[in-house]
């Protein structure tokens, strides 16, 4: 067995230390995952989190989640928990071509050099990871997997193909999700996102929209603000199909609304650029192709949408009222309706719609309040309505009672839409309906280091799976990118083969499935990562759900819905057995840091200043003053990084993890700062010092407890009570508090003053102990160097949880306070079980009691028992 550097007793060397004790872990296998049919009877706990993108260096976000994620892995493990606690990486990607191109490096080449470095500095973290299921989404052995699902849902018909229009980034060069644009810009290059038509493959996920919508009410150990950004984006609206004949033609416009009760307020319908009627008058209209072309142009965010000019094209046609006998409306094409919601077609009701008033007053088009606020009276509301028509230019958005409505007039909102559908209905001209905002997730991109489609292309048989026994459907290492566009595309030959069904010539589908998929089903194969299957059915079940799933709120949208939506695929093709994959999610704050500006206003790096008296200098003569700026998150782009490799060289990995979990609640931001891990740094020294520092003050290990004296009976209680709580603190993933019971633990023994030599001896020892192997999962080497310099021979990560005596929770005594008049004069400590006359004689005694009653007998005493004497004067 190990033992620690007898020289080092004073000074905790974390350099000497670490590596020591990662390679007795590794040598030891101690975080190997025991297989289900080998943990019978023990309970499992699947801790996982969301798997970096190989970039070549890990940041500081990374030592954060990872820290999060490896506490509970440790403690989980110590209390009796199989565990499975795997690492992998979310390899595809642009990066990785951007990189081939700059570098003149295979992306392959370039991507499996950055796992190696980043595999080397996570192990240096000391993160308890079975190392055995490791796995990146760019080996042919995961990708033929995801393959042979994708032909199993295809036959299952939740994939289709369609042409549709979709995001696409000019510089990148590649098709976009939703999700993906961020602010009308690519969400990797920034650049501004134009809307094509293309063919493109799509899995349908708005079929299970309302089941999506639905599971989220299961999901109680997820944080609130997620489950409201995905039924946000779900997008759920009740409303109305209505049906506008056309005037001239032998076809209705079909529009979908949430506001039926508003179409007497309708002054024209508006069509997106791109839909079928508008690309059929765009044929024969120039104009109208342009105007097109222009929309086209536009970003894709609603933002943009939303802040953009309203602008239109009359196209001469009018859409018949389906309420009004004899009245017709004039059907533009406008830039700020989209084909992707609803039919890509609205009715516009000014003057209760922003987008549609401010369209109206620009083009001149009637505004007819029909909504009306309630508490208004007759000469009021004739006053409001003329405003609203004439000179106003914000919509009236509120709740109300129907005006100018005809069969409406008088209802509230709420029965008003009723009647409308009703009567829509009545009249063939409409029908209730719902409506949801998500779109079809489409996963065809235009670039090669992604995973292939498995799909080939006929002229005579169409669109042919690939045969599974030809899978995977491997990317060629022989690519160039010389060329704009997609590789694939220019190989000479890879996309050329023969069809399977008629053995004519065909080509492979040439796009590479969205990284996100990826990271849809990743959670499922370290299951059992080495199957011949896409998953072990049995194994799924044994581990799944993820019982805690870890990372960054940015991905509320984009990866959490579609990981639920692949586990309902994956469950309707017999691959797993649930529909929810994450049974806990933990989204952890981002890592900050002060930015900093040289005097031409450029960013200068943390590593790169020279410090006097709190100011910062770009130089070492203090001749050139930095700017120190806002507090924001770490990024390369402000230059605020600080480089976690160079931390744990100087400080270890134990300083780094301590410090992340300190500082804050894990699910706020944190500051990084050099006070802070120099504070860290400080702890883990005192820890090391209270540990080994009085060796004479212990008694050997295993020694049977003593009659303890009141000092030392004391710590014990104190040792117990701070291991129940920080117990609880690490189930509710309360770090920073348990941190706090460490402190407080450690300040405890520091201060302990024994009276008997054996109890004292005995009480120290086992409160030591309990500080260790409590600190252990935080600062796990630091936690075996310290047990191994108690006298033990085995390893701390293999010791359990240590198990607090209940007797010793409840408190003997109770302290109350003591109020004369309503007024707190003291407090007395009295034991928990005494009667309220003894309470109420020990309070009376109290001097500064006696002193505010002034020689006066009191009227009453009321004793609330646990919490507070009132004395009455």
């Amino acid at each position: 067995m190990t033992t620690p550097d007898p020289s080092s007793s004073q000074r905790y060397n974390a350099k000497a230390v670490e590596p020591k004790w990662q390679k007795l872990w590794a040598g030891r296998n101690s975080f190997r995952t025991r297989k289900a049919e080998d943990a019978k009877g023990q309970p499992k706990y699947y801790v996982l989190e969301m798997f970096p993108y190989p970039s070549g260096k890990i940041h500081m976000g990374h030592v954060r989640n990872y820290t999060l994620g490896d506490v509970i892995a440790r403690f989980k493990r110590a209390a009796g928990y199989n565990v499975l606690h795997p690492m992998g990486w979310d390899a595809f990607g642009m990066p990785a071509e951007n990189a081939a191109m700059e570098n003149n490096v295979p992306p392959a080449d370039w991507t499996y050099k950055n796992i190696a470095a980043m595999r080397a500095q996570l192990q240096a973290m000391g993160l308890a990871i079975d190392w055995e299921l490791e796995f990146a989404t760019c080996d042919p052995e995961y990708y033929r997997h995801e393959q042979a699902m994708f032909l199993d849902m295809l036959e299952a018909g939740l994939i289709t193909r369609k042409k549709s229009y979709v995001n696409w980034d000019p510089v990148d060069m590649t098709v976009l999700a939703n999700e993906q644009v961020i602010d009308g810009k690519g969400w990797r290059s920034g650049a501004p996102v134009e809307r094509r038509e293309l063919t493109q493959w799509f899995f349908k996920i708005t079929d299970k929209a309302e089941e999506l919508l639905q599971g989220l009410e299961t999901l109680t150990r997820w944080p609130d603000k997620v489950r409201l950004m995905q039924t946000n984006w779900i997008g759920r609206s009740e409303g109305a199909r209505v049906y506008f004949p056309i005037e001239g033609m032998d076809e209705k416009l079909e529009v979908f609304t949430t506001r039926p009760d508003t179409l007497f307020g309708a002054s024209f319908c508006a069509l997106a650029p791109g839909h079928p009627l508008t690309r059929r008058l765009a044929e024969k209209d120039e104009k109208l192709a342009a105007f097109v072309r222009e929309c086209e142009q536009l970003g894709t965010s609603e933002e943009a949408i939303e802040t953009a000019e309203k602008k239109g094209f009359d196209t001469g046609l009018r859409a018949r009222h389906p309420f009004i006998e004899g009245h017709s409306v004039p059907v533009y094409v406008a830039n700020f309706v989209l084909m992707e919601y609803g039919t890509g077609a609205i009715f516009a009701c000014p003057a209760h719609d922003q987008r549609d008033m401010d369209f109206a007053r620009k083009y001149g088009l009637p505004v007819i309040p029909v909504v009306a606020p309630k508490k208004l009276n007759e000469e009021e509301r004739a006053a409001f309505i003329t405003e609203l028509a004439e000179t106003a230019k914000d919509a009236f958005d509120g709740d109300g009672i129907a005006v100018n409505s005809d069969f409406l007039n008088g209802l509230e909102v709420t029965d008003a839409k009723r009647a409308a559908i009703e009567k829509l209905e009545e009249m063939g001209l409409g029908e209730g309906t719902v409506n949801y905002r998500l779109r079809d997730w489409g996963i065809s991109r235009q670039r090669y280091w992604g995973c292939p489609i498995p799909v080939i292309h006929c002229e005579a048989c169409g669109t042919v799976p690939v045969p599974r026994d030809q899978l995977p459907v491997k990317l060629p290492d022989d690519v160039s990118f010389d060329k704009p566009g997609n590789p694939l595309d220019h190989h000479p030959t890879w996309k050329h083969v023969e069809c399977p069904k008629c053995g004519q010539p065909a080509r492979r589908e040439t796009d590479t499935f969205d990284t996100f998929m990826d990271s849809s089903w990743y959670f499922a194969r370290f299951c059992a990562p080495k199957a011949e299957t896409p998953t072990d059915v049995q194994a799924a079940d044994y581990w799944l759900p993820v019982d805690q799933y870890i990372g960054g709120i940015e991905h509320a949208v984009l990866h959490l819905l579609y990981a639920r939506f692949f586990t309902r695929a994956m469950k309707e093709t017999g691959h797993v057995n649930l529909e929810e994959p994450f049974a806990g999610l933990f989204t952890q704050g981002m890592v900050t840091h002060e930015t900093y500006k040289t005097p031409e206003g450029k960013w200068a790096a943390p590593d790169e200043l020279f410090w006097k008296d709190g100011k910062p200098f770009l130089d070492e003569g203090l001749s050139v003053p930095v700017t120190v700026g806002a507090i924001e998150k770490m990024s390369k782009s402000k230059r605020n990084t600080i480089d976690p490799t160079a931390i744990i060289d100087q400080y270890g990995a134990d300083t780094a993890r301590w410090f992340m979990l300190s500082d804050s609640p894990p699910e706020r931001d944190v500051q990084w700062t050099e006070e802070g891990i120099e504070g860290a740094w400080r702890f883990t020294q005192r820890f090391w010092r209270l540990v080994t520092g009085e060796p004479d003050a212990l008694c050997p290990p295993e020694t049977p407890m003593p009659a303890l004296d009141g000092p030392a009976e004391a710590l014990h209680r104190t040792a117990h009570q701070t291991l129940a709580a920080l117990t609880a603190n690490l189930e509710a993933l309360q770090f920073n508090k348990a941190v706090a019971r460490i402190y407080e633990l450690a300040n405890a023994i520091s201060g302990f003053k024994p009276g008997d030599e054996a109890a004292g001896k005995w009480a120290r020892r086992e409160a030591l102990e309990i500080l260790v192997r409590v600190a252990a999962p935080m600062m796990p080497h630091l936690g075996e160097e310290c047990w191994a310099a108690l006298g033990h021979k085995t390893l701390l990560t293999s010791t359990p949880w240590p198990v607090a005596d209940e007797s010793l929770l409840v408190e003997d005594s109770v302290t109350l306070a003591v109020q004369v008049n309503g007024k707190r004069r003291d407090e007395v400590t009295v034991p928990r079980d005494a009667d309220p006359a003894a309470v109420e004689e020990a309070a009376l005694n109290l001097d500064k009691v006696r002193a505010s009653l002034e020689g006066k007998k009191p009227k009453k005493v009321i004793v609330v028992p646990g919490r507070i004497v009132n004395v009455v004067v």
